[in-house]
């Protein structure tokens, strides 16, 4: 009974898996054909390159998009999304938002580890929570003094491409592909930007927000005035790197007449410092009570303060503009 009901089954199923073939089997190739003919019809006709990069822009996203959106909705968005362009480093608001209240949270558990005095440790948690800014803001600062000493070669490129027949563009694209960084990756984004549709003014304007100069601004101003106007853009461009040279010359006569005050400004920083911590270890019951005592606390706080308006004092009195 068993072997004739299995027979039965598997007589049935073949008689209906031959019909289903029958009948559907041309219907589902000619509908895969169709498939194959519309992706062929649909894809384009040259294959991408493998480096090929979109044209679009891309909002690169932190590790919590939540507070890149907050961030940007903010009033220092703008000016946090700024000073990582400028520094050139890899980051996205998100991780410095994180990396601050991480360094913060380090630094206020290490000051309890490590002292017991309560005021340390929201000192160590400020000090940690501004610790990335201060990073980024150096790097800005070293990556901006790099592009201005790179600035009079690659105006001097602009020149030379220029005398050679080329259009202000394509030598923007010479300067992008042959100088280093910064500069190169600069004029990089603005030669990418004016070639993907946006005005020339508004790149050449968004190159000098994005690197503080006043030679960028000179650059872009008389670029600017020379395509509404007409002159030898050559010309322009070799008296600007002219200038830019002089002031560099200038600007380290500067430095070297003003080496006595920034060696006055750091010495005067650091011996309270030094003295303090030669003191603790010559004779430790004598600066016991400076750290136990609430009047001691004080004068230790107010002179950390007084030292830091003094440093930045001295430093905005040897600060000449050039």
């Amino acid at each position: 009974m068993g072997v004739a009901l299995f027979v039965f089954l598997f007589v049935v199923a073949l008689v209906m898996g031959t019909y289903a073939a029958i009948a559907y089997l041309p219907g589902m190739m000619a509908a895969r054909e169709m498939d194959r003919r519309l992706r062929d019809v649909g894809a384009p006709a040259i294959d991408p390159l493998p480096d090929a990069q979109s044209i679009l822009r891309e909002e690169v996203s932190g590790p919590l998009p939540m507070i890149d959106r907050l961030v940007a909705q903010s009033g220092a968005g703008d000016g946090l999304v700024r000073l990582i362009e400028r520094s050139g480093v890899k980051a996205t608001p998100s991780g410095v938002v994180v990396a601050s209240l991480a360094l913060a949270m380090a630094g206020a558990l290490v000051a309890a580890m490590l002292t017991p005095q309560v005021f340390v440790r929201p000192v160590a948690a400020v000090a940690g929570l501004l610790l990335p800014l201060m990073f980024l803001k150096y790097r800005a600062a070293k990556r901006i003094k790099r592009f201005e000493e790179q600035f009079p070669e690659a105006l001097d490129l602009l020149a030379r491409a220029i005398r050679a027949g080329h259009a202000f563009q394509t030598s923007m694209g010479m300067v992008a592909d042959e100088m280093p960084d910064p500069v190169g990756p600069e004029f990089k984004k603005a030669f990418d930007q004016q070639n993907f549709g946006l005005p020339l003014k508004e790149a050449l304007n968004q190159l000098a927000d994005r690197i503080a100069l006043l030679d960028v601004r000179f650059f872009v101003t008389a670029v600017t005035i020379q395509r509404e106007t007409g002159g030898n853009l050559a010309e322009i461009l070799d008296n600007l790197a002219h200038v830019v040279r002089e002031r560099f010359k200038i600007l380290r006569q500067v430095r070297v007449h003003t080496a006595h005050g920034r060696f006055t400004g750091y010495v005067l920083l650091a011996l309270p410092a030094a003295l303090a911590v030669g003191l603790t270890y010559i004779n430790p019951d004598f600066m016991g009570p400076l750290f136990r005592e609430r009047m001691g606390q004080l004068m230790i706080v107010g002179g950390l303060v007084l030292q830091t308006i003094g440093f930045f004092w001295i430093r905005q009195v040897i600060k000449i503009e050039v």
